[in-house]
């Protein structure tokens, strides 16, 4: 592959381009050259695109696609190609397929079902067995095959001792720990934020404690045993309060949040509308408020599209009775660009790949062409159209976004939206 970005704007603050307009020469997947009206003598491919602007590119820290055993709701290939048109060109992959990615064998078939794509597939393994809770799953091995961290997906570890064990025993190769933070004996039956809005609709709550009282355990159990923890998906006020605390007391913790946490409240249930069902789920906008507070502050290192395909069998359906989880990846940056400044939506879209153990291409000469291309200013509505995922299930249709991702280079690869 030649090619030269023609006037791109370059947004990496680790790079010495940052801020500045220049054309960039890629040679066989690496950066050869960049300046002003670079020549072009050996005729390279030329993309020249409306108010290009280039970044690192970016990476999801929680995608979840189906295959194997889902393939109704989404593939691993067909989940590349949208991950690549929505600007990522890497994501991690949630271990929540059929069966659970929680040994050796099951990374070895999704890391070969990924081969050859621009997006990179990064598989994130089950911290128990069959994410069951009981029992260790084989980290070690799973580690060795590529996974790149250990978590059970959306399941809250009740099991203390084994959360406890499994933080002492990945210190012997260096491995992450994901620990979604939900106490299900506080949670109960509970469908949406307890709070005004639940209690008018009659819809049975989830208090903010039964997430803040696990986050308060976690970091406890961190305290205790040392080692590397990553909450993910967090949305309260306190939870930003406690891991704040946390790392001003030197804990080796990072968190992230969903974009759908960041932009929506749970105002949007008065509806009942079955694509607002998200785990953790839509809080208050005083508990938004705050998430966008712990983004710009750094308490908050990441954020993710926590992309989770659902089969239209279990949307259409009553509310209590239907799965959470909405789609993300087509929409998440143009719902960013609505409430966040664009350097810092750059920063917290690319800042998981250092926790998650992923190479950091800065945009220079020399580096590997790693690019996300896109425009921050085009303002549009969100559609059925703009869907490429297999499932429909988004929390953003018929929303304004504003921004338009143009696509990615990595892997060699031109891959344009």
């Amino acid at each position: 592959m030649k090619l030269i970005l023609r006037g791109a704007k370059i947004i990496d603050s680790k790079s010495p381009f940052h801020n500045k307009t220049a054309d960039i020469l890629i040679v066989d997947g690496f950066i050869k050259k960049i300046g002003t009206s670079l020549p072009n003598p050996d005729k390279a491919d030329e993309v020249k695109l409306d108010n290009l602007h280039v970044s690192q590119g970016w990476f999801d820290s929680s995608v979840s696609l189906g295959e194997p055993g889902f393939e109704d709701r989404e593939t691993i290939s067909n989940g590349l190609n949208v991950a690549a048109k929505s600007g990522f060109t890497a994501i991690a992959l949630q271990p929540n397929s059929f069966p659970i990615i929680d040994n050796q064998s099951q990374v070895n078939f999704v890391l070969n079902k990924a081969l050859g794509f621009a997006t990179q597939l990064y598989p994130i393994g089950a911290l128990s067995k069959e994410s069951a809770g009981k029992d260790m799953a084989e980290l070690y091995d799973m580690k060795k095959a590529g996974a790149i961290a250990f978590g059970d997906y959306n399941k809250s570890l009740d099991n203390a001792n084994l959360l406890k064990i499994a933080l002492q025993y990945v210190q012997d190769f260096d491995g992450l720990l994901l620990a979604f933070p939900q106490d299900e004996n506080i949670k109960g039956n509970g469908v949406a934020n307890e709070g005004i809005v639940s209690t008018r609709l009659g819809l049975k709550g989830i208090p903010n404690l039964a997430e803040e009282l696990q986050i308060s355990r976690n970091l406890f159990l961190l305290e205790y045993t040392g080692g590397k923890l990553h909450i993910p998906t967090i949305s309260t006020k306190k939870s930003v309060q406690l891991i704040k605390e946390a790392k001003a007391n030197g804990l080796n913790v990072t968190c992230s949040v969903a974009v759908h946490n960041l932009v929506l409240t749970d105002e949007k249930l008065e509806g009942f509308d079955t694509r607002y069902k998200v785990s953790p789920p839509l809080r208050t906008e005083a508990d938004r408020k705050a998430l966008l507070k712990g983004i710009k502050d750094g308490t908050i290192d990441m954020i993710t599209s926590d992309h989770n395909p659902i089969d239209i069998e279990h949307k259409k359906m009553e509310f209590d009775g239907a799965k959470n989880g909405t789609i993300g990846l087509e929409s998440a940056f143009g719902a960013l660009m609505t409430v966040l400044p664009l350097e810092t939506i750059i920063d917290k879209l690319t800042a998981g790949k250092s926790r998650f153990g992923i190479d950091i291409q800065v945009i220079n000469e020399g580096s590997k062409a790693n690019i996300t291309l896109f425009n921050p200013e085009p303002k549009s509505i969100f559609t059925k159209s703009s869907i490429l995922s297999k499932s429909k299930n988004s929390a953003f249709l018929e929303t304004e976004i504003k921004g338009k991702v143009l696509g990615i280079i990595n892997q060699g690869k031109l891959i344009l939206a």
